[in-house]
């Protein structure tokens, strides 16, 4: 090989190195965002199926590293796609660590106009999410309106904050959330909203309370490790009703984030602003602009993403 050629190639893995940072990012910053998941932002990069590989590797790797099955360990943990894998997570980790201070504030500061935005956030993930079906049938729409309908009930119990949670609480907690940001549809901060942990958890970022973190951390790895085959098994087998039934999930998520009377100030984890976020009310028409325009602008976003996304994972396929 001279010169050139290893100075050429050396370039071309610095760039992929760089693009895989950024879509890391993009991932972390739907994490810290209730209502958006990460994994549908993988969908929308083209890189949901090179993640999920790349997951059922590693997790495969550290079961056989708990079993006591070194060979079996270094054999999986050879085949993950490092160059990939790494930057991602930097990118994951650091968006989340860099954004987390902000979320608090515009949460505490502006809450309904946060809910306008997750509002339309979802709303779009709807729209993307029911377009990713390989076949759509009137049986899907069945099964997403009926899930959709049961969870938005459920919604209406959702738990109220938990100021200390213990250490138990904090690792299932990531263990769900870990779950969750694997599947296109569901957002991990968003299950720490309905457990009430979010605020603790984003709390902890932000002040850099570490031993926290580390349990939250601990909980999201057991999460890949258990859920990661099972979550790649049943979309591979039953992707199509899978995904009717994410969508049902992201239609009675809507409940929670309706910027009015309460909407999202529930998720902030300062106490004077901890308010019941499942009541349904109407805002005065002064108040209705902001949040409506942030909601269609946050959509517009997603919407153009998919679009320009989707020559991509067509050509993957």
């Amino acid at each position: 090989m001279d010169s050139g050629t290893g100075s050429g190639a050396l370039r071309h893995r610095l760039v992929e190195v760089t693009l895989h940072g950024l879509r890391g990012a993009l991932m972390g910053a739907a994490d810290v965002v209730p209502g958006v998941s990460g994994g549908t932002v993988a969908l929308l990069l083209g890189i949901y199926t090179r993640l999920i590989d790349t997951v059922r590797c590693g997790a495969g790797g550290l079961a056989a590293l708990m079993r006591g099955n070194r060979g079996d360990a270094l054999r999986s943990l050879r085949r993950v796609d490092w160059w990939f894998a790494i930057p991602l997570l930097v990118g994951i980790a650091g968006a989340v660590v860099a954004l987390s201070s902000l979320m608090d504030e515009l949460l505490l500061n502006h809450p309904e106009a946060m809910a306008g935005v997750f509002f339309g956030l979802v709303g779009a993930s709807i729209i993307v999410a029911w377009q990713l079906l390989r076949l759509p049938k009137a049986h899907h729409a069945l099964v997403a309106l009926a899930v959709g309908a049961v969870f938005f009930g459920l919604l209406g119990f959702q738990s109220e904050p938990v100021a200390d949670p213990p250490a138990m609480v904090l690792v299932g907690a990531g263990t769900a959330a870990a779950c969750a940001m694997l599947l296109p549809g569901i957002s991990g901060a968003f299950i720490l909203l309905m457990i009430g942990v979010y605020p603790a958890v984003i709390g902890a970022v932000d002040d850099r309370v570490w031993t926290d973190v580390a349990v939250v951390g601990a909980g999201a790895v057991l999460g890949v490790v258990l859920f990661s085959k099972l979550i790649g098994h049943v979309l591979d087998r039953w992707h199509d009703p899978t995904l009717a039934v994410m969508i049902g999930l992201l239609v009675g998520s809507l409940r929670v984030l309706w910027p009015w009377p309460n909407g999202v100030g529930v998720i902030s984890r300062h106490a004077e602003t901890a308010i019941d976020g499942t009541g349904l009310g109407w805002a005065p028409i002064g108040e209705l602009w902001l949040p409506t325009t942030l909601a269609i602008s946050a959509a517009t976003l997603i919407m153009v993403l998919h679009r320009v996304a989707r020559p991509t994972q067509t050509a993957r396929r």
